[in-house]
């Protein structure tokens, strides 16, 4: 049941070329004739530090940054996998749970079972200090791809200006769907304001998928992959938690009409339909963060990176807070997870696979610029670096959800199959063809499904 897909499949959609990309090449400094220059796709003011300590241990290593910007990380994708068409150089890049199994699939990222197992006593430690869901996210088919760095799960994040000027506390954790609507429908039009009890996004990750998960159910159907003992033996053979985990995840079927997927998002727009929902945008939700820093939405889906983030807008301590998301048919949560693929073609696979190991530990993690000092800016994938003090500037009091989050049994990946890209596509297309209005859930969610499919025959042969 490996996918490998073709170039041509990957590249679809991107025939603008290396031209169209928001790409530049920064190394640390002019390399010298006796040094080795790693081409690594991610940022030079987040990642300068590391790669300056790193420098002490192995003299003569430089690092060109390539910067590739998107409005998600399918695009971010499309456009590296295009640069790599051009003739870029690439040792090393970034990639979340999206696009994970893309990169894996297409052959670009070098599996790393190999590495890990020599270099297991350097990495129990750090696998060790990790909830096990999160390398298995990075596993594809019995190997590991990345070594995970950052994770996200989408919680509700509150506006307590907004809850507090209706009279509400922060929910409790077990509330419900029918509690979230109670509180949607006290905190719009606020004092004759126009203000909006909820909003979210259109993506994969948060927007309306957290309701589909609570539902039980997926755009994909779901199924773990077979094989990844090497990884569970080595290193969470005494974790009680692993006997039913394998080689990572699988998306085999569509599985976007669902009645119980159209269920979720005739919900979703009956709440933008009765005025407690904006009208939606896609991508990463600029505007939506505007209107709950401004106290215009009191409800929306996002993760522990917004911690940080809304404390470096404006707010203050206090002014804000996360709860689970409310249980409908379950409480299942979503999950993404970030990381560092290398690359299968690369040259310098060695000395580029010694700064992956090096930047996991945990003193690199905090010398990462505005990543976990001074504030959190997402939730890492160390559990010991998760704490009160950690969140102590910002807040939210609730912190703990963030990693309680993701030791809840449920707690399972977004959609990633090989082709996220065409995937998102699709998925995007028809939740905005729904929210608009041209079309019912219902006729959206067919129409996806027939598209799924098509591509699923394209790319699988089936």
């Amino acid at each position: 049941m490996t996918h490998k897909l073709s170039r041509r499949d990957m590249l679809k959609g991107t025939a603008a070329g290396a031209a169209g990309l928001v790409a530049g090449l920064t190394p640390t400094m002019a390399p010298a004739q006796d040094t080795v220059t790693l081409h690594f796709h991610q940022s030079i003011e987040r990642w300068t530090p590391v790669v300056e300590n790193f420098q002490e241990l192995f003299p003569g290593t430089e690092v060109a940054f390539i910067n590739v910007t998107g409005i998600d990380d399918e695009e971010v994708a499309s456009k590296t996998l295009t640069l790599l068409a051009s003739g870029q150089p690439l040792d090393a890049g970034k990639a979340s749970t999206e696009v994970t199994a893309l990169y894996a699939g297409e052959g670009i990222a070098a599996p790393l079972t190999e590495r890990v197992l020599d270099a297991k006593d350097e990495l129990s430690e750090y696998f060790s200090d990790m909830a096990p869901i999160l390398p298995e996210t990075m596993l594809w088919e019995g190997d590991l791809y990345e070594l995970p760095d950052g994770c996200n799960a989408p919680n509700m994040f509150l506006n307590v200006n907004m809850l507090n000027k209706a009279g509400l506390d922060v929910p409790p954790a077990d509330w419900t769907k029918d509690d979230f609507v109670e509180y949607a429908k006290a905190t719009t039009n606020l004092g004759g304001e126009e203000t909006f009890g909820y909003g979210w996004p259109i993506r994969i990750w948060g927007s309306w998928g957290p309701w589909h998960y609570v539902n039980n159910t997926n755009f994909l159907t779901e199924e773990r992959a077979p094989g990844g003992e090497w990884f569970w033996e080595t290193f969470y053979a005494d974790n009680d938690d692993v006997g039913h985990r394998g080689g990572g995840f699988r998306w085999p079927e569509a599985n976007a009409n669902d009645p119980l997927m159209v269920e979720a998002l005739e919900f979703v727009m009956s709440l933008t339909a009765d005025g407690l929902a904006p009208g939606i945008e896609l991508g990463g939700g600029q505007s939506l963060s505007g209107l709950f820093l401004s106290d215009k939405v009191a409800m929306t889906p996002a993760g522990g990176f917004w911690a940080g983030g809304l404390y470096n807008n404006g707010m203050e301590k206090g002014e804000f807070d996360v709860q689970y998301w409310p249980k409908w048919k379950s409480q299942r949560h979503q999950l993404g997870v970030g990381g560092n693929w290398l690359s299968s073609v690369t040259d310098n696979g060695d000395l580029m696979w010694e700064l992956l190991k090096f930047s996991v530990r945990t003193d690199q993690m905090l010398a990462l610029k505005d990543r976990y000092r001074p504030v959190m800016r997402t939730t890492p994938v160390r559990r010991s670096m998760v704490t009160e003090e950690a969140y102590e500037p910002t807040g939210p009091a609730n912190w703990r959800v963030f990693y309680d989050t993701i030791d809840r049994p449920d707690t399972y990946p977004i959609p990633s199959p090989p082709e996220a890209a065409g995937m998102t596509g699709i998925h995007n297309r028809a939740v905005g063809l729904a929210m608009s209005g041209e079309m019912s859930a219902q006729a959206a969610l067919d129409q996806a499904q027939a598209e799924l499919e098509a591509l699923f025959a394209r790319t699988r042969g089936g």
